[in-house]
């Protein structure tokens, strides 16, 4: 501007003031913090970080551009012999590298081969484990079948034998002529195995009536153990109370025969129980279409021995 022209106001500028004012106090206390970052000492681990760092960005920058192919003398030297750019050997190979090989750093002191050495190690180690996993899976899914199987087996088991004392107490009523109330009474139905001895029991159902009696014979026991132990009180008689009123309210005692050969050892049972649940289920089926021409798969009595209709003894033979 001329100095003999009037200053034009109206178009003149103005530097913005700073929103906010370091005072002195702060600017000694920021210094103070810049002057402790840089003398502090770097710790190895930082400073193998920043290392890596510079490492990574430098092996990031392209070398056959900017200023870093200007300096490359190799390049230079290259581009003497014709090479303007791309891959090297056939352009119409895809796989072609279009830049140079990347370099691998060694952070430890290892020699040369033995990272490859640890490679194959743990190549190794994760093949033998990918096979060991698939034949633990296989062996556990063959051991969880098993183990199906043979509870299923115990089940059929338990329900043929179960068919077996079923099949026994009706030929036995048939064979026996039924006279007088006892005999039709549902407690002799149901204690008229107790009488028997336990060796006269087929082998394939007697385990079903003797654990029966054992488990009959502790209730009992604890039951007998627990009313001499308890203070008893004067019972009071009614005379107006029949025996159904007895029998509720508990007065009435049944009696209860224990087996004569209970406690004596079974051979030929334990060699029985010794069998796979497979087995037993096997020969408990055999005997009940022998004795009573009773088909368990069927669940049908059949007239004679020759049970025609039936499909088969197994159980595939009705599936």
């Amino acid at each position: 501007m001329a100095p003999d022209e009037d200053d034009d106001y109206m178009n003149m500028t103005f530097e913005e003031c700073p929103t906010t004012i370091e005072t002195s106090l702060q600017r000694r206390q920021r210094l103070k913090r810049e002057g402790e970052i840089k003398g502090r000492v770097k710790s190895k681990v930082e400073l193998a970080a920043e290392e890596r760092e510079a490492r990574e960005t430098a092996l990031s920058r392209n070398m056959l551009e900017g200023t870093q192919a200007k300096k490359s003398k190799g390049l230079a030297m290259m581009a003497k012999m014709g090479f303007k750019g791309g891959a090297l050997g056939r352009k119409e190979n895809p796989d072609a590298r279009l830049e140079p090989i990347r370099p691998e750093m060694k952070d430890d002191r290892a020699g040369i081969g033995l990272d490859s050495e640890r490679k194959r190690k743990l190549r190794e180690a994760a093949e033998s484990t990918e096979k060991k996993v698939k034949v633990d899976e296989a062996e556990y899914r063959d051991r969880v079948r098993r183990e199906r199987e043979a509870v299923r087996y115990e089940r059929m088991a338990y329900a043929a034998m179960n068919t077996c004392e079923r099949m026994d107490e009706k030929k036995r009523q048939s064979d026996t002529p039924t006279t007088g109330v006892a005999a039709n009474s549902d407690i002799e139905k149901k204690r008229i195995l107790s009488t028997r001895p336990l060796k006269s029991i087929p082998v394939v159902w007697r385990g079903l009536i003797r654990k029966r009696e054992e488990v009959e014979r502790d209730r009992r026991m604890k039951h007998d153990l627990q009313q001499t132990s308890a203070p008893r009180l004067p019972a009071y008689e009614d005379d107006l109370e029949d025996e159904d009123d007895r029998k509720a309210m508990g007065k009435t005692q049944t009696a209860y025969a224990v087996v004569e050969d209970l406690d004596e050892e079974d051979p030929e049972l334990d060699e029985f129980n010794a069998h796979e649940p497979d087995v037993r289920l096997q020969r408990i089926v055999e005997h009940l279409r022998a004795e009573y021409h009773y088909c368990f798969w069927c669940k049908f009595e059949y007239p004679d021995d020759t049970m025609e209709g039936c499909p088969g003894p197994t159980e595939d033979d009705h599936d």
